[in-house]
């Protein structure tokens, strides 16, 4: 194949973009060509004349120096193997980037804001990765006038961010913990301060093991992965997912030393581990329901978590920070995230929580209630 390079683009239309559906007309051209079977077929679904879709076949092909199409008379396009490997490249490419496309974008959407909109508040959020998110920008930016400014991270790499004052909100997510004397205990108190920091409501939402569709190896909880052959895809250090893992083996008294893949491999966000699943690089990782049913995958729901944002105290009074709890409470907002599989809007969505009202673990001795 020609070695050819990569030029990015991008351009301002009525409605933005959520994630990282980057657009490209080779890989859409791949991707309606694969799901409608013929050039007729393919044309109409991308509102194209079926000259101009042979024709960029053509054209893509001579680049590439590869065919992309099998013919067999009476049968359906087919793509050939290589682009079907092209094709799952692209998408899991795109899937590891998800984030810094998302942050890109946002840093261009604020500048643009800032030059056009005045009146307009920012609100710079560090947070751990979720489908929610983007959305919750989208509605932001929409209904209330908020620029939410948003980066993704992990868990505890956002909560350090808060601390050195890089963000105003993070966003982080916490399991059911019935003590303090756990390990996603033990993370969270040297970051959180009761009476320093105040939490805001959001979301519930479930984690679990996505799997291959059907979920053909009979996986049905952690101890599985052990299993042989089985070959797991982790997230990275310092996100609050793989934290929640080795929290939850813990508990089983299960060990990461049996599970292929615990410690080789880390992508930066709950999709990321989709698109390493449905491209076959791997059988199973822990990740949100919403994420695997993007990619059309298994589900093995493993525990419902909360995500909360949190804030210093002094920030309540922000502007922007009162529009993000307003924002939360909404109906508008309850029905978008409904939208999302395994995700619910917490009871207490938008209100002002102490960390000790949030999280009834944290109580310790000698310290007063935040």
């Amino acid at each position: 194949m020609k070695t050819r390079g990569v030029q990015l683009q991008y351009s301002f239309l009525g409605e933005g973009q959520r994630g990282g559906d980057v657009s490209n007309p080779l890989f859409d051209l791949l991707q309606a060509l694969r799901e409608h079977g013929s050039i007729q077929h393919a044309a109409r679904a991308t509102g194209a004349s079926y000259r101009h879709v042979w024709g960029q076949l053509k054209h893509w092909e001579e680049v590439l120096g590869e065919a992309l199409v099998t013919w067999t008379q009476g049968q359906p396009a087919r793509l050939t193997p290589f682009a079907e490997r092209l094709l799952w490249a692209e998408t899991r490419a795109r899937a590891r980037l998800t984030p810094h496309i998302e942050a890109l974008r946002v840093e261009l959407e604020r500048v643009l804001a800032e030059a056009l909109d005045g009146t307009q508040q920012v609100l710079a959020v560090w947070a751990s990765h979720d489908l929610a998110l983007p959305l919750l920008r989208e509605h932001a930016s929409r209904t209330h006038r908020l620029h939410v400014d948003l980066r993704f991270a992990g868990s505890m790499d956002a909560l350090r961010a808060l601390a050195e004052g890089r963000c105003v909100v993070a966003g982080f997510h916490v399991p059911p913990l019935s003590s303090s004397d756990n390990l996603f205990a033990a993370q969270l108190k040297p970051l959180l301060k009761p009476g320093r920091h105040k939490l805001i409501g959001g979301w519930r939402r479930v984690q679990g093991l996505m799997v291959a569709p059907g979920n053909p190896l009979g996986l049905h909880g952690l101890p599985g992965l052990a299993m042989p052959g089985v070959r797991f895809v982790n997230r990275q250090s310092g996100s609050g997912t793989r934290l929640l893992t080795e929290h939850l083996l813990d508990e089983q008294g299960l060990s990461t030393g049996g599970i292929a893949g615990f410690d080789a491999t880390a992508e930066l966000s709950h999709v990321a581990v989709a698109a390493a699943i449905a491209g076959a690089q791997a059988d199973a990782g822990v990740g949100i329901e919403s994420a695997a049913a993007q990619f059309g995958l298994g589900f093995v729901p493993l525990i419902e978590e909360d995500y909360f944002f949190v804030c210093l105290r002094d920030a309540l009074d922000h502007p922007a920070v009162r529009l993000l709890s307003a924002l939360l409470q909404t109906g508008r907002w309850r029905q978008d995230l409904s939208t999302l599989a395994g995700c619910t809007a917490s009871p207490e969505a938008g209100q002002v929580l102490s960390l000790t009202r949030a999280l009834p673990w944290w109580h310790f001795r000698g310290h007063k209630r935040g």
